[in-house]
């Protein structure tokens, strides 16, 4: 697609999967990496993309771009994912131009995540565009829409109650731990992966469950060393990862790593363990949750946990609604304003044209100095383009501008 085109939102295209109608593990089948986000940007212009980028979360993987048909951006999609396109196909939802552009800024506010007001999908949607933008594939008007949503979700966190209170999947994971374990002050507990939701993660830890002894392993040594600095906490590092996950008694598993990180040799014969899998796909072996005395907990066990701030958040739904719409209303009129881009810049010549002509120049005389003339065609144009705001007639715009610039130059 050309940049300099009007953008076409017939072609704008949503294809994704979400908590709705898949669980954990079959999401955990078309999570992406970054390398895989990588690949996916690399093989788009041969496929006739070139403006999309792909959100991926615990809760959805979702691929969002202009094409001729969503078919494309979902092959392109599962092209790198170990779920096929058969499964993606029969569980996927795809919307289409207006109705699209509205379920981005639902994402964004936090009213599609599976615990409502979830504000981590903003730092999430950041990154997935900030990665794309940095390959060239968010032109204008992604890049404006994403604004807008950032702008919308902003407004949302500070006008309303709908991300007030402690729900998260980071806190619900404490939550289920001061609920269901006892003696906690004497568990041995695990950390592993220090990025933002393990971070999170570590200081609820910290801060609702009073613990100290938490141990931090991180791929990069150095970031779980500067965190359990931070927090007064320990660190190891990931070298003996086996080693501490058969001595702790709950594990928090934060690593989004592509492969599971927690095996079953490293837990059987080792006692009863906890295990909370924050992580899509998830990053404790399968057969590793089949063995006497180990727990796993995914995050949809987690996601269900309720506590009175989300019906308080409820009720906050209506206002949030009320300023997305508004925000949405400001982002099609900047899109019609930019359809007429072509129209009003041909005029702007035009005008040009006409004053530095020979037969105007004779007409004009008093005309002829340059200090007024852009002044004078500007506010032409910009009362031209308020006009086609209101009323579709180019043409009868056109002409009129010209009327408009010759009478001015009389006076």
């Amino acid at each position: 697609m050309s940049r300099n085109k009007p953008t076409d939102l017939s072609k704008f295209f949503v294809a994704g999967i979400n908590y709705k109608k898949t669980d954990d593990l079959v999401r955990g089948l078309f999570a992406i990496s970054d390398d895989q986000y990588e690949n996916i940007l690399a093989q788009a212009p041969s496929r006739g993309l070139h403006e999309l980028f792909v959100l991926s979360t615990c809760n959805r993987t979702e691929i969002y771009g202009f094409a001729e048909n969503p078919s494309q951006l979902i092959e392109l999609l599962c092209s790198q994912t170990t779920g096929s396109q058969e499964t993606f196909f029969e569980l996927s939802y795809v919307k289409n131009g207006l109705p699209a552009i509205k379920h981005l800024f639902n994402v964004g506010a936090g009213l599609d995540s599976q615990i409502l007001g979830d504000y981590e999908i903003v730092g999430q949607l950041k990154r997935a565009v900030k990665f794309a933008k940095e390959k060239k594939f968010i032109h204008s008007f992604m890049d404006r829409m994403v604004n807008a949503v950032l702008q919308s979700s902003k407004v949302i966190k500070n006008q309303t109650a709908l991300s007030d209170g402690t729900i998260s999947v980071s806190f619900s994971a404490v939550q289920y731990i001061r609920e269901n374990v006892a003696d906690i002050k004497n568990k041995k507990v695990l950390l592993l992966g220090v990025g933002k939701i393990g971070r999170t993660t570590c200081k609820n830890l910290k801060d609702y469950l009073s613990l100290d002894n938490i141990t931090l392993i991180n791929r990069t040594g150095e970031k779980a060393a500067e965190l359990a600095t931070e927090l007064m906490l320990h660190y190891a590092p990931v070298e003996e990862l086996g080693t501490y996950v058969a001595n702790s008694d709950i594990i928090l598993v934060a690593t989004n790593a592509a492969a599971p990180v927690v095996l079953k040799s490293q837990l059987e014969n080792n006692g009863p363990k906890l295990i909370l899998d924050l992580s899509i796909p998830y990053n404790v072996e399968k057969e590793a949750m089949e063995l006497p005395g180990v727990h796993v907990v995914g995050v949809d066990e987690l996601s269900k946990l309720k506590d009175e701030t989300l019906q308080k958040r409820k009720e906050e739904v209506p206002k949030a609604k009320a300023i997305i719409v508004k925000h949405i209303e400001e982002l099609m009129e900047w899109h019609e304003m930019r359809k007429h881009v072509p129209v009003l810049n041909a005029v702007k010549t035009k005008l040009k044209e006409i004053h530095s002509s020979q037969l105007f120049i004779q007409s004009f005389p008093s005309t002829t100095f340059v200090h007024d003339t852009d002044e004078k065609i500007q506010r032409v144009i910009n009362g031209m383009a308020a006009k086609m705001r209101r009323q579709d007639q180019r043409g009868c715009h056109y002409i009129e501008a010209i009327n408009e610039f010759m009478s001015g130059s009389t006076n």
